[in-house]
């Protein structure tokens, strides 16, 4: 997933070089791969997945203000006398328009779908049940706070023109600013720092198990046999994401495929499927069929949304 982010994250770059520099367009796109690959080699040699406990917290507080900004900064461009022309009509033909559906779909599951870690989290501690229900609690407020008033404002603003990254609305196509450039400038920089901290909880499942193949246990943690191959496979996970972002610039069909792929079983599949398996409800009974119809369901829905994304 850390792939995904890095699009994100070098163009957020430019916009704030291009805010910062009018007049100077020297800098290309490869230029701030370069850069956030480098700030990204730095973030990733954080030892552990416990010790980012402390930036999820930052992380959930940067979500929260620059969707702040997202929301304002629309409705600030809608009411004001440089606000694009508005049409709210469905683009593409028939054929398109459904496939733009079960596409976003995926999308909404995908976005959804990360209340899983905090499930999965809440499970190595006893109460699993009350731990675990307050952190989805939370973790779907801020989603749906989030998702929809940064869909229904920038819809608002910009109709069926608004990017899958709304904030890229923000400069019209001659690369001037709808905005200040002070606000501008904030927003970007708050995604920048949300996004990078991002990053790098999404790379740490990948550095645990590279460590657990190339690490010894016996030896410790800062010795040399630890610290260099640690070093080496965390430098070059992250130089393949970075490439394999340059080589993907078409964000919101790869996270449709992540959640056909990767969410959608395991939020709505596999939930229904384990509870049948576990609980054995009876055959007659409503429950162990409304779970079997969210099982074919969905599991349509998922084969559908990958052939939409690819």
């Amino acid at each position: 997933m850390s792939f995904d982010f890095s699009i994100f994250l070098y163009s957020y770059l430019q916009t704030i070089y291009l805010v910062l520099n009018p007049e100077n367009r020297s800098m290309k796109l490869y230029h701030f791969l370069i850069i956030f690959g480098g700030l990204l080699l730095i973030l990733a040699q954080i030892p552990s997945f416990h010790s980012l406990r402390h930036i999820n917290l930052i992380s959930l507080l940067l979500c929260l203000a620059y969707s702040t900004c997202a929301i304002a900064g629309s409705i600030y461009v809608g009411n004001s006398s440089n606000a694009p022309p508005k049409d709210y009509t469905i683009k593409g033909d028939p054929v398109d328009k459904v496939f733009s559906i079960f596409n976003a779909v995926a999308i909404i599951a995908t976005t959804f779908g990360n209340g899983i870690i905090p499930e999965i989290q809440a499970t190595l501690a006893p109460p699993v049940k009350g731990k675990m229900f307050k952190g989805l609690s939370i973790c779907y407020t801020v989603v749906s706070v989030t998702f929809f008033g940064v869909a229904i404002s920038g819809y608002w603003a910009f109709g069926n023109n608004a990017g899958g990254i709304i904030i890229n609305n923000f400069m019209n196509e001659s690369g001037n600013a709808l905005v200040p450039g002070w606000f501008l400038l904030l927003t970007n920089a708050l995604v920048l720092v949300q996004l990078s901290a991002l990053s790098v909880i999404y790379l740490q499942p990948t550095n645990e198990l590279l460590e657990r193949q190339f690490s010894d246990p016996k030896c410790p943690a800062l010795s040399p046999r630890n610290v260099i191959p640690r070093l080496i496979s965390r430098s070059l996970a992250v130089v393949f994401s970075v490439i394999v972002a340059a080589t993907l610039p078409f964000f919101e069909d790869i996270i449709a495929l992540v959640g056909a792929l990767g969410f959608m079983p395991l939020d709505f599949m596999l939930p229904v499927l384990f509870y049948n398996l576990t609980f054995k409800p009876l055959k007659q009974g409503a429950i162990l069929w409304l779970n079997i119809t969210i099982f074919v369901v969905f599991s349509a829905l998922a084969v559908i949304a990958v052939v939409t994304a690819v």
